[in-house]
């Protein structure tokens, strides 16, 4: 995993998105080794996952410096909306320590964890709208149920970046920290949780999770189809060009 760093110690494992030089930036093969370390956290004996990113961002969304590829694009985005579905589906606790940017993909990777801290001055937004383009990753479902409809629409339709003491704020995130405490924290928060029994844990989130994603797989079909529709437009088209022309 090139992409990706993995490392698993008492009962708790952490993952972390390793493309520093581009914000930690979604290429395919940064969802391909995100999904392998994934799969190797739910068929280890950890009790809680930690999802962070190194350097100065958590996930700064699609890298738009990178050509969209050619041909059918169902299967790469079945592919990235897989990471909410193995998040969702991991018998164990996800906690997200968001720090930097949280952009588009990188908010949504965050939200189909099932806590979130950030860092006071986090970033978060999603600016798809603005893009010409369509979310991807349960952000139709997810967000509304953490911040509420009318926010949600406002998060989406103005594209705003909001800090991570906004976030909190909203209810996007469950606590906004001082940069230097993140990570301490969400280790703390996943040794307290792994401390637990874990089938109590595991049921915990199954319940809570049962009435959310009754409809998470309806959520996605419906963004892959606007994905699709979207992807290739004028709109997408002209904003890809002009971030790639930027010095």
């Amino acid at each position: 995993m090139s992409t990706v760093d993995y490392a698993l110690d008492d009962g708790i494992c952490v993952i972390w998105l390793n493309r520093p030089e581009r914000l930690n930036a979604v290429v395919a093969e940064l969802v391909d080794d995100l999904l392998e370390a994934l799969d190797a956290a739910a068929k280890s004996d950890a009790r809680a996952v930690v999802l962070a990113g190194r350097g100065r961002a958590f996930c700064a969304g699609h890298d738009l410096k990178e050509p969209t590829p050619e041909g059918d694009s169902r299967p790469r985005l079945d592919r990235l909306q897989d990471v909410t579905r193995r998040l969702r589906g991991l018998r164990q606790p996800v906690i997200a320590a968001v720090h930097g940017y949280a952009i588009g993909a990188g908010a949504e990777f965050a939200m189909g964890c099932d806590l979130i801290l950030a860092a006071e001055d986090a970033v978060f937004a999603f600016p798809e709208v603005s893009l010409g383009l369509s979310v991807t990753g349960a952000a139709s479902r997810l967000l509304p149920l953490l911040v509420g409809p009318l926010k949600a629409k406002e998060l989406l339709l103005l594209g705003e970046r909001v800090s991570g003491a906004k976030a909190h704020e909203l209810g996007l995130v469950n606590a906004a920290l001082p940069a230097d405490d993140l990570m301490d924290t969400a280790l703390d928060w996943a040794a307290r949780i792994a401390a637990h029994p874990a089938a109590a844990a595991t049921m915990a989130k199954r319940a809570l999770d049962s009435g959310i994603d009754s409809s998470l797989d309806a959520a996605l079909e419906l963004e892959v189809s606007h994905a699709l529709i979207t992807e290739h437009s004028a709109a997408v088209l002209a904003s890809a060009e002009a971030f790639r022309s930027r010095t």
